[in-house]
């Protein structure tokens, strides 16, 4: 089994404290959804876990099977097993989406273990298939021209394909019909497993429709205020964010406060 364990965690941005004390235990075999209002620092919280430069975290741990990710470059993170999809999926002109993923692939693999060109195709169109994708998607520029949906099916192609120990999926479902949401649930769903971890950030109990989580945790104000099972998402479905305020006794934050 494997461990995704972050301690205490206090992130800022521009000087600007976003994260005040986030504590979060997230074991293979486990689906975790994080939940709360805009601005709460939800997306900080994946940044900083892969360590994108803007995100600076001042105090706590993350650690991966008690090896210290802070301590790791971001591509070091995805190597021992870290993969974060996007909210906002960036656009490679001239890097094909198969170039992409085969080199991604290859970056994990030691030297003279490349993965075999067949037999990455053949799981290329096995994955690719089961999302429903079409065939060019492989040979098009990486996210160029894709639509909202396309993207989002990308990453979770990516995710199949890398095969992660943890995925942290960024509001994966934004923006995704009917459709295409059961798509891409399918894939995580697929994906579930003894070696296979998921922290999934959403605003909506439409995606948990789909994916039943082990785990539903509440942020706000940039900490993890109120832990539970499935059925906490569809509380907050029903009764909105403002009844938990009441019912822990914190203030709404305003919008100037909210980063």
């Amino acid at each position: 089994m494997s461990t995704l364990e972050i301690k205490g965690l206090h992130v800022e941005i521009e000087g600007k404290e976003i994260l005040k004390g986030v504590d979060l235990t997230i074991n293979s075999n486990e689906i975790h959804a994080i939940m709360g209002p805009n601005g709460t620092g939800k997306s900080t919280l994946a940044q900083a876990i892969m360590g994108h430069p803007r995100y600076e975290v001042t105090a706590g741990t993350i650690t991966l099977d008690g090896e210290d990710v802070l301590e790791m470059e971001v591509d070091e993170r995805a190597r021992a097993g870290l993969f974060l999809a996007m909210q906002y999926p960036s656009e490679i002109t001239g890097v094909t989406n198969a170039d992409f993923l085969r080199t991604a692939i290859n970056a994990k693999r030691d030297e003279g273990d490349e993965i075999p060109l067949m037999g990455f195709i053949r799981e290329l169109d096995a994955n690719m298939e089961t999302l429903e994708m079409d065939e060019d998607m492989a040979t098009r520029y990486l996210n160029e021209g894709f639509s909202g949906g396309e993207k989002k099916r990308n990453e979770i192609l990516q995710l199949k394909m890398l095969k992660p120990k943890f995925a942290v999926l960024d509001e994966i479902d934004s923006g995704l019909d009917i459709d295409a949401l059961r798509i891409v649930s399918k894939g995580i769903n697929d994906m579930r497993g003894e070696a296979f971890g998921c922290l999934i950030i959403t605003h909506y109990q439409r995606l948990l429709d789909y994916i039943t989580p082990d785990h539903v945790h509440v942020m706000i104000q940039g900490k993890v205020v109120k832990s539970g099972n499935a059925e906490l998402a569809k509380e907050l479905e029903e009764k909105g964010y403002d009844w938990l305020h009441e019912e822990l006794g914190i203030e709404p934050e305003t919008a100037e406060q909210e980063a």
